[in-house]
């Protein structure tokens, strides 16, 4: 049986190289479930989420990481994070000038997708009471100059981060495996040539993995047959999730944020607010009274 909702992160002991593989089922299906799209948009969405799972590895405080991009084709906005509680949760808009076509919606990439765009990578710390502020949130550019989110985010790492990498993903209507092999720096092998040939032989032999390996194999099984002449050491576990972070008292703090005109303008209009979530499509409703007492009793009606 697959690894469900589950990442595992592994070393290589006899070179300097790291892993880790995520697959995500029932946090994924809960996804899509808020989100009904064409097939080739339900694969990228799973992309951008198996993604994130994988980069939350590097989060070593309170936050999230955020995988965010914006293009002028039909996806307009597609974006999906996971906090430090290995929560998870994504979004996909469409552009509604843009027609989707048949061979798109099936079988797009994501240049196709998402046409002229660009693509971010955003770590970002709670804030609360226990913040010190001594953590800053970070942006990073990914240059959209693959069209594959694996290619795209490979430049990123090698580019940015000077670190080399290389990424799978593999998505159906059912599952999403994402699997990352990352060069660490040189301890183990100081020898440059040497180095090199270890990481050849390490990736040449991940990317032999199938689409139906990543999706159908738990995650032992899969290491075992890529990498079983190399030691390879795997660490336990952690379980990711679906969970959205949309509170009645978070909207009530969005209602405020707009402005006491604009709220006035809107119970003048409807009479009383309602406030839906876009990632869980939960409804909170705000009736003229709970908005005059949140406002300090002066809203017309």
């Amino acid at each position: 049986m697959p690894s469900k909702d589950l990442l595992h992160r592994f070393l290589f002991d006899d070179c300097d190289i790291r892993g880790e593989i995520v697959t995500l089922g029932d946090s994924y299906r809960e996804v899509l479930s808020h989100n009904p799209q064409q097939p080739a948009i339900h694969r990228l969405l799973g992309e951008f989420l198996a993604a994130v799972g994988l980069l939350s590895s590097t989060l070593k405080f309170d936050g999230k990481i955020i995988l965010q991009a914006r293009g002028d084709g039909a996806i307009s906005t597609i974006m999906a994070e996971c906090n430090h509680h290995n929560n998870l949760r994504a979004i996909v808009r469409l552009n509604s000038e843009v027609e989707l076509s048949e061979e798109h919606a099936l079988n797009g990439n994501l240049q196709q997708l998402l046409g002229n765009g660009v693509l971010v990578i955003t770590i970002e710390p709670q804030r609360n009471e226990n913040f010190s502020g001594t953590i800053e949130r970070h942006q990073g550019i990914v240059p959209m100059d693959a069209d594959n989110l694996a290619g795209c985010l490979e430049h990123y790492f090698e580019q940015s981060e000077q670190l080399a990498t290389k990424m799978w993903f593999a998505a159906d209507h059912e599952n999403v495996t994402g699997f990352l092999i990352q060069a660490l720096p040189q301890q183990l092998i100081t020898n440059e040539e040497d180095n090199r040939d270890k990481w050849e032989t390490i990736t040449t032999l991940a990317d032999t993995v199938k689409k139906e390996e990543l999706l159908e194999l738990d995650h032992p099984t899969v290491l075992y047959r890529l990498f079983n002449e190399h030691p390879l050491r795997l660490f336990e576990p952690k379980t990711l999730r679906f969970a959205c972070s949309c509170s009645r008292e978070r909207s009530a703090s969005a209602l405020l944020s707009i402005g006491k005109e604009d709220v006035e303008a809107l119970l003048i209009e409807q009479g009383s607010i309602d406030i839906d979530c876009q990632f869980c499509n939960q409804h909170y409703h705000f009736a003229a009274d709970e908005v005059r007492k949140l406002l300090g009793g002066n809203v017309l009606h």
